[in-house]
């Protein structure tokens, strides 16, 4: 076990191998960089509300594949079904909270239960087809990286690239819009143009996250690696910059691990690492760590 394990984490383990240690990595350091923006602008929960709003696009572009004669596990034809049908998620989200008296929090609850529970009930009708090959899709609710394919490997590595891109680039209005969005809008940037893109940056790691993390837990992707982040500074850039680099540290050893042991589920070993390091953080980051708080109230209390 360690022979494999210290293999997949130098990138020795095979060209599929190192390609899903990477995209592993990318896809967290995406996740975690978008999650520090999500977090500060308090969207953390909407992230939770997608990705549930994923699992009936999975399914109907399952079902739509299969029909026309195609491999209905087509990594890019189901993460096509399931923005679609996250995306519509996302709207009916915004008019609960627009045009009713719903809070946003039960808005995110109706919106969350009725997608997830109407996927549930297609995977269960697409398992008892006999076309189509439906083996699999269920690790699509906690991840999966056993039997993925190096085009699978390319579009999770390629796309958390893209992210990174696009961050970087909106780096500066998402900060303001974040802060203070009245000073962001007298400074001329479109607020509501801005949050649109963060949501969809959010929307494009939980996709990408599907099959490494699942639909259920790329929410702690998303938002574990920033709350740890921000225990160790207040600065917005270096939040990122930490939050991504934890996402990415626990992609790459959650990926190993599971590499050198295929019995043991990706993401869960992902998020797990991610929560240990916001143990750690919690217990020993400077100034706002339970260690360092303890310090500086003992000769008071004394």
């Amino acid at each position: 076990m360690t022979d494999a394990f210290l293999s997949a984490l130098f990138l020795q383990a095979g060209y599929n191998a190192t390609l899903v240690s990477i995209g592993a990595a990318l896809l967290g350091l995406a996740a975690g960089s978008v999650g520090a923006f999500l977090t500060l602008r308090r969207r953390a929960l909407a992230s939770d509300a997608m990705a549930h709003a994923t699992l009936p696009g999975i399914g109907l572009a399952f079902l739509v594949m299969a029909a026309l004669g195609g491999d209905g596990r087509n990594l890019a034809g189901l993460l096509l079904g399931a923005g679609l049908t996250a995306a519509l998620g996302l709207f009916l989200l915004q008019r609960l909270t627009t045009r009713t008296r719903l809070p946003e929090d039960a808005a995110i609850g109706a919106v969350l239960s009725t997608f997830y529970g109407a996927g549930i009930v297609l995977l269960t009708v697409i398992q008892n087809l006999s076309f189509g090959r439906p083996a699999g899709l269920e690790g699509f609710l906690l991840g999966s990286t056993a039997g993925m394919l190096l085009s699978d490997a390319l579009l999770i590595a390629g796309g958390g690239a893209v992210i990174l891109l696009i961050l970087a680039l909106l780096r500066r209005p998402l900060a303001m819009t974040a802060f203070d969005p009245d000073h962001a809008r007298q400074m001329g940037v479109n607020t509501r143009a801005t949050d649109t893109a963060l949501l969809l940056l959010t929307l494009a790691c939980v996709l990408l996250g599907l099959r490494v993390v699942g639909l259920i837990l790329i929410v702690a992707l998303l938002i574990t690696p920033a709350l740890t982040a921000r225990l160790w500074s207040d600065r917005i850039g270096i939040v990122a910059l930490l939050a991504g680099g934890i996402g990415a540290v626990a992609g790459h050893l959650g990926a190993s691990l599971s590499l050198a042991l295929p019995d043991l589920p990706t993401g869960p070993s992902i998020v797990l690492l991610v929560f240990a390091a916001f143990l750690g953080s919690l217990l020993l980051a400077p100034g706002k760590g339970l260690f360092s708080r303890h310090r500086r109230t003992a000769p008071d209390s004394a």
